[in-house]
């Protein structure tokens, strides 16, 4: 049977996670994130996705493990989590009605084989014309200070966008579920065909919050 892991600290790729409706475990993975020198997002998000996954990895043993990363682009110039209101304030006064790209990277580690899959899924979001009253309401309200790119799609980050590009919109959220699914079918474990209690329980404890 198989135990699947999500290594990671993200309330919003823990309630993701849940919508598979078969238990998992997660486990926070203790790595230095901060980007190499001239380090591209890709290369990032994917280096740090597979960090992740094996940091974790060696702790919870035979397993399917899961590790994620993201980035957020504007103008090539990679938006980290703004941290506290003026900055928060500031990413998003830069967005209004622009185009903010995403990079999201996922990697799947079958801590039995050793084998493991890798990929960098983009997204992208427009952003309408923001008025300072917009921003301050949102940021006052939110407090997405934790966020790449200063917001929370799944909640009133929302009201901001006038359009979205691309395949996957969990992307957005932090982790690519149509992508995952496909890895974790070609890998021997199809959600939609496996019972919760199919799944090895064994050590299972209650998902952590952020």
């Amino acid at each position: 049977m198989h135990r699947l892991v999500l290594g990671s600290r993200s309330s919003s790729r823990r309630h993701l996670m849940e919508r598979l409706s078969i238990p998992f475990l997660v486990v926070p993975p203790d790595i230095d994130e901060s980007p190499l020198d001239g380090e591209m997002p890709d290369r990032l998000v994917g280096r740090l996705s597979e960090r992740k996954a094996r940091a974790v990895a060696e702790r919870v043993g035979t397993g399917f493990v899961i590790g994620s990363d993201q980035v957020a682009l504007i103008d090539d110039l990679i938006l980290g989590k703004p941290g506290g209101h003026a900055e928060n304030v500031a990413q998003l006064t830069r967005a209004s009605g622009r185009w903010l790209e995403f990079r999201t990277g996922v990697v799947v580690l079958d801590t039995a084989t050793g084998h493991l899959m890798s990929d960098v899924v983009p997204f992208a979001v427009k952003f309408r014309t923001l008025a300072a009253s917009d921003i301050e309401a949102y940021v006052s309200r939110e407090r997405a200070y934790d966020c790449a790119g200063g917001f929370r799609a799944e909640s009133l980050g929302c009201t901001l966008f006038e359009r979205m590009r691309g395949d996957d919109p969990t992307a957005l959220l932090g982790l690519p579920m149509i992508r995952l699914c496909e890895m974790l079918r070609s890998m021997g474990l199809d959600v939609l065909r496996t019972p919760g209690d199919a799944i090895d329980r064994s050590g299972v404890r209650a998902p952590e919050q952020c």
